[in-house]
């Protein structure tokens, strides 16, 4: 029997056949193994040594491009690939969508075993400056000078990233400038091993139809040096808004504290999403990309199918956009999130639009115990839109959403592996999965979002 085993250090030629979902191109060594190799192309020949072999597959990098595969490019960020963000900035992005598109397809199909049309990704109308929110670490460099970056992939070593690619130019220049700020009024960055130091993040945040700009440090403390002057200074040269301050004493790796302070304008900026005015703060989730967010809330909303009578329960509302978005299209709209600030902000949102609780409603509660509360009550939605966490649905509120007996289930997700998982499980309580659509709201990441349409079959009683 030949010997197929891979060694550490092993050099190999290997041809690229496609991603897998965390962005590493997939290769066959003699004998079948699988190769997965970081910043690699599909069609790309390569000479590869192996980092790291095991019985069923191995890992290995790039010694040498023999010949380029069709969709590669030259990468046109210094730190893209040490910086764990855009692993895919080496691909154009036409071959970054028909990446993506296979993860979604491969999961559902592997991971899912569900036979169901899964349409090519949809493009984000913008794949550069595109985000609406970051929050930066704050470090030194090994000189001694304040930094801030994104943490490399597995750790929490900050790379330095002056010029992100992602994120608005103002992002970019307001985190240099507060940087500057910092060595010259003396507020030393935070050490996460010595659990010592002043500034954890800068956390920013933009309207991006409105333009209002937010600006949160984020402090292992109560007030930075110089505050007053500090603030002022970068809420003129910047256009900020507003300027908080959040206290996070606790030796976790969580960014945000309980307590947040307002030190100049409202606390919080305004904007539109999908045609929802919405306020927001720090703690409501709000999607970072909202040109792509507005496409993929018109995908599902064309899923829905809503009609003029229907009841619409949103869970895992968030700020209740999504829903919200829909409600032109039905009667009722219920919506449920656990985290009190979103559930206040959708609050306020429908009471600025004048909807009453008999049109709009929504409710501080765990997703599934409110499902099952409902279910228990009686309460039959026609249409549920279900928006749940990487992690996918409880299981609990899988079984009290089956209990509902809606006619369609709408499932917006960022993790297709758990879309599917949960996806299948509603098929087996009788929901027919009847269309897939990835959207790409992350361009240059690995990250996919995408949309699952679930009819009820007919033999449990469609209505």
């Amino acid at each position: 029997m030949t010997d197929t085993t891979l060694q550490k250090n092993q050099l190999l030629p290997l041809t690229i056949e496609s991603l897998a979902s965390d962005g590493a191109g997939v290769g066959r060594a003699a004998g079948g193994m699988a190769v997965f190799v970081p910043g690699s192309a599909p069609g790309d020949v390569l000479e590869v040594r192996i980092v790291k072999a095991l019985k069923t597959y191995a890992y290995g990098r790039i010694e040498r491009i023999v010949a380029p595969g069709p969709g590669r490019q030259a990468p046109d960020c210094p730190v893209c690939g040490p910086c764990g963000g855009c692993s895919l900035r080496h691909l154009t992005y036409e071959a970054e969508l028909a990446a993506k598109t296979g993860f979604v397809r491969d999961a559902f199909a592997r991971l899912g075993g569900l036979d169901v049309p899964v349409a090519p990704a949809l493009a984000a109308p913008l794949a550069q400056g595109y985000r609406n929110k970051v929050q930066l670490p704050v470090g030194l460099r090994a000189d001694g000078r304040i930094v801030t970056g994104f943490y490399a992939g597995r750790s929490h070593r900050i790379i330095e990233t002056p010029a992100c690619k992602l994120q608005p130019d103002w992002m970019n220049a307001l985190a240099a400038r507060a940087c500057a700020l910092f060595e010259q009024y003396g507020a030393q960055p935070y050490d996460e091993q010595a659990h010592a130091g002043l500034v954890r993040h800068l956390y920013m945040r933009q309207g991006w139809h409105s333009g209002q700009r937010l600006l949160c440090f984020v402090l292992n403390g109560r007030k930075l040096p110089h505050e007053t002057e500090l603030c002022a200074a970068l809420q003129s040269e910047f256009d900020l808004t507003t300027v908080l301050v959040n206290r996070n004493t606790a030796r976790t790796n969580v960014i945000l504290g309980p307590d947040t302070r307002t030190v100049l304008g409202p606390g919080v900026i305004a904007d539109t999403l999908a045609g929802v005015p919405i306020t927001m703060g720090v703690h409501e989730f709000y999607q970072v990309n909202t040109p792509a967010a507005e496409v993929l809330y018109a995908k599902a909303r064309e899923f829905a199918a809503l009609r003029p009578g229907d009841f619409l329960l949103d869970l895992y509302c968030g700020m209740g956009t999504i829903g919200l978005s829909m409600l032109p299209d039905c009667r009722r709209l219920v919506g449920v999130e656990v985290v009190p600030q979103a559930v206040d902000a959708a609050k306020a949102t429908a009471a600025r639009l004048g909807l009453d609780e008999s049109r709009a409603a929504f409710f501080c509660l765990d997703a599934g115990a409110a499902a099952a509360r409902f279910a228990a009550e009686g309460q039959r939605p026609y249409v549920i839109v279900v928006d749940p966490p990487r992690k996918g649905c409880g299981a609990d509120a899988l079984a009290a959403i089956a209990q509902m007996a809606p006619r369609t289930i709408v499932m917006v997700s960022c993790n297709a592996a758990t879309a599917a998982r949960d996806a299948s499980a509603l098929a087996e309580a009788g929901y027919r999965p009847e269309a897939v659509q990835p959207v790409d709201l992350f361009p240059r990441t690995k990250h996919c979002e995408c949309i699952v349409k679930l009819e009820k079959a007919p033999d449990r009683g469609l209505r």
